[in-house]
């Protein structure tokens, strides 16, 4: 059975796509720690990271670079933070988050409920800032 991020790959469940190329997908954390929050995963499901082959590890983590990059022009921050949990959906994946401080991070704390209006404008900054 595919996994939540296939079915958001394949167009199943809609998601607010940052980028995308042949190998991964980017898209907006829909429970995001800030705005910018974006989870990029390989389009080859695969349940841990550490399980990908190197090639599909690669293209994950130089894509992430490209998107987390365009996050910082974004949503300027002092850096963009990456997290790898993958214990909620059983597809490989990063978080990328902009950071100005280690509580930035903190996936403890109450998550931003950003509006539709807000996603989409999250999302136009992000891939303006990509081209």
């Amino acid at each position: 059975m595919a996994t939540l991020f296939t079915k958001i790959i394949r167009g199943e469940i809609p998601s607010y796509k940052v980028a995308e190329n042949e190998n991964c997908y980017a898209f907006l954390d829909i429970y995001p720690l800030r705005m910018g929050h974006t989870l990029v995963v390989p389009k080859k499901e695969v349940d841990k990271l550490f399980d990908l082959d190197v090639d599909s590890y690669r293209a994950l983590m130089m894509f992430s670079k490209e998107v987390a990059n365009a996050i910082k022009k974004a949503f300027p921050c002092n850096r963009v933070g990456m997290a790898v949990l993958g214990l909620e959906v059983p597809h490989a994946h990063v978080h990328l988050v902009p950071l100005d401080t280690m509580d930035d991070l903190n996936f403890a704390r109450p998550k931003l409920k950003p509006t539709k209006e807000q996603f989409e404008e999250a999302v136009g900054k992000i891939r303006a800032a990509l081209n």
